[in-house]
């Protein structure tokens, strides 16, 4: 990790102050806090365009541009955080160490996790919970839009995977329609 990135991230976990970020992949801003920091990967408790506390975020400490610490308004977003009583009582406990790593941990403590691959297929996420996961490839069981499971699953590159997110209002919404996977007919599309 770049040592002025890694020491503006470092300043914002050690003060609790938000971040603004934007990806190498896709316009726009990301803001949040810095829960934790790995080797190559962070951490951060997402603040959504609502100033609410929209679930996690984990992507590569080297796809991130144009780092922010504060984020512009900064006050702002703290105070309306507050007044919500929106705090983040634990940091979950998402191994940084390695993608493979990120993915499990996630996978154990979530119902649902989303993963993009920006670089392969842009604009484009994929949620669900995870079947396999080994150091080549994620076996995902997807869950489409209309909170209707997949009947097959989808066999996804770990090396294609750019940023993974859990614990948002949209993952919890499948979730609360949806239920639980049911049995997987085939193997992998």
């Amino acid at each position: 990790m770049g040592s002025k990135k890694a020491s503006q991230l470092a300043d914002a976990l050690n003060h609790q102050l938000v971040v603004r970020f934007s990806s190498a992949y896709e316009p726009g801003w990301v803001d949040g806090f810095v829960l934790d920091i790995g080797p190559k990967f962070f951490l951060l408790a997402v603040i959504d365009e609502y100033q609410k506390l929209n679930g996690f975020h984990c992507s590569r400490i080297s796809e991130m541009r144009r780092l922010k610490v504060p984020a512009p308004y900064a006050d702002f977003v703290v105070a309306a955080l507050r007044k919500r009583g929106q705090i983040i009582r634990k940091k979950p406990n998402i191994n940084l160490s390695c993608l493979l790593e990120v993915l499990q941990t996630a996978n154990r403590l979530f119902p649902l996790i989303t993963i993009h691959r920006e670089k392969t297929r842009p604009g484009i996420c994929e949620i669900g919970r995870a079947v396999s996961i080994n150091e080549d490839r994620l076996l995902l069981h997807e869950i489409g839009p209309d909170a209707i499971w997949d009947e097959e699953l989808t066999s996804v590159p770990l090396r294609e995977i750019t940023r993974v997110e859990f614990g948002g209002g949209y993952e919890e919404a499948l979730q609360l329609v949806g239920g639980k996977p049911k049995r997987i007919k085939s193997q992998s599309k």
